[in-house]
């Protein structure tokens, strides 16, 4: 019974961002069919932030009624939001209308923001509904999470999503433009190979995903045995409380003689550092906790993604596709080790936040050297910057599976706060990308068959 709970809670936890990574990783292959063409990435950026209404709601309801919501009619909600949204973009993502004198996915886009609410709204309300459960439960559902990114690429890579030869362009006088790019020599054309099957079955596929996760989470609500653990645990927390009321009522009827009879180190006595949660931790302690939370996201969920192509894509379409695959793998992987090796330490929480910044950094400035990074023509620089991605997701995941650990243990509307932390790193992040990505264009693309770099 523990490991079918640990089940339900991994494919609770895949719901939580499926549909949108899902969404990130299908664009090479609906890019080309839709008017937007490259900008479609841009809106979809913004779409993501507007979405945040949704957490933002949730907050303000638990910050100012406490206790007046109850998570579990939400989730069900969102997820079956999510199960509709995903069916329909199916069958509707090719479809246009027009707008302002011009052509646009008004169908794609109006679906992707109901997914966005969906995704960004499980970040306030799956993590509280997780501390119902017991807290070994928690790394099963970051487990879930991190596949949420895991599954939809390992599909795309079976798909073929953005796979590319370079061929002679003499070969192909009349390629189409929609499947190929002419490079400024005209000796070479990249040719995009079509997919093994079509982005409405991805689509279908992602809409099955949420149908599961709708499934996990009736069981974590109904199954006899998950509903015992509940209950074990209410009444343990019960008793808990009942023993720090009758310590209390000691104290407060024992005279002055008798207190200093009590042991003050017992820690039914033991003043709270702090009003936040139980009062494990300081001020300061909080406040740190929650910067490298809102640090680590928006370097792992909008800064780094956003300039993952321009840091992989130079060393060729391989490079790109194990980063993105073997990033993916990271993250589950922190999780499985967080599982057997559980760690509160905010020593090694700041080392590792350091380490992860560090790689990130490195990422960053190849992006910054595109089309031209370092060891560009050598396959030791493919492997570097592999293994780079690969180390910075590892060490940030593990990160915030140590903050997710902190926070459950300080209850419920710490876990709310986690999950608005969550949204509000990844909002700033990705705002402060979006301009130098998009409109300043300070990081540049080469073509993948004529780009020549100095050796």
């Amino acid at each position: 019974m523990v490991l079918l709970t640990h089940v339900l809670a991994c494919l609770f936890g895949i719901g939580s961002w499926v549909a949108i990574n899902g969404m990130w990783v299908e664009l090479p292959l609906i890019v080309p069919s839709l008017p937007e063409k490259w900008v479609l990435p841009s809106y979809l950026t913004v779409i993501i932030q507007l979405a945040n209404i949704g957490p933002l709601f949730i907050t303000l309801m638990h910050r100012f009624k406490p206790g007046a919501l109850d998570e579990r009619p939400v989730i069900y909600t969102i997820v079956t939001v999510g199960i509709v949204a995903t069916f329909l973009l199916a069958f509707l993502w090719r479809h246009t209308l027009v707008v302002g004198g011009a052509l646009h996915s008004v169908a794609l886009l109006s679906l992707s923001f109901l997914l966005s609410v969906v995704d960004c709204t499980s970040s306030v309300t799956f993590l509280p509904f997780m501390m119902r459960l017991q807290p070994q439960y928690l790394t099963s559902y970051f487990i879930g999470e991190g596949l949420s990114g895991l599954i939809p690429a390992l599909v795309a890579l079976i798909q073929g999503v953005g796979m590319v030869q370079c061929k002679n362009a003499t070969a192909y006088p009349n390629a189409s433009m929609e499947n190929s790019t002419w490079g400024s020599s005209g000796d070479l054309v990249a040719h995009y190979q079509p997919a093994n099957f079509s982005a409405q079955v991805f689509f279908l596929f992602l809409s099955v995903m949420m149908v599961v996760c709708l499934g996990a989470f009736l069981m974590l609500n109904h199954y006899p045995a998950v509903v015992k653990v509940r209950k074990c645990e209410s009444y343990l927390e019960d008793g808990i409380n009942k023993k720090k009321a009758d310590v209390s009522i000691s104290l407060q009827n024992s005279n002055p003689e008798q207190k200093p009879m009590l042991d003050i180190t017992d820690e039914t006595v033991k003043e709270p550092c702090s009003s936040f949660g139980k009062g494990t931790y300081s001020r300061a302690e909080v406040v740190f906790i929650f910067v490298v939370l809102a640090w680590v996201n928006a370097l792992t969920n909008a800064v780094l993604p956003s300039v993952q192509s321009y840091s992989c894509l130079p060393y060729g379409n391989q490079a790109y596709h194990l980063a993105t695959t073997m990033a993916a793998v990271a993250n589950p992987v922190a999780c499985f080790i967080a599982m057997f090796v559980p760690n509160r330490s905010l020593i090694l929480m700041a080392i590792l936040t350091v380490t992860g910044t560090g790689f990130g950094a490195y990422i960053m400035a190849m992006a910054a050297l595109s089309p031209c990074p370092l060891l560009v023509h050598d396959d030791i620089g493919a492997a570097l910057v592999v293994i780079t991605w690969v180390v910075f997701v590892l060490s940030l995941s593990y990160v915030k599976v140590i903050i997710g650990v902190i926070l459950r243990d300080e209850g419920h509307s710490a876990l709310v706060w986690c999950g608005a932390v969550v949204q509000l790193g990844s909002m700033l992040g990705a705002m402060s990308m979006f301009p130098l990505v998009s409109v300043y264009g300070l990081f540049k693309s080469g073509d993948p068959c004529n780009t020549k770099c100095p050796k």
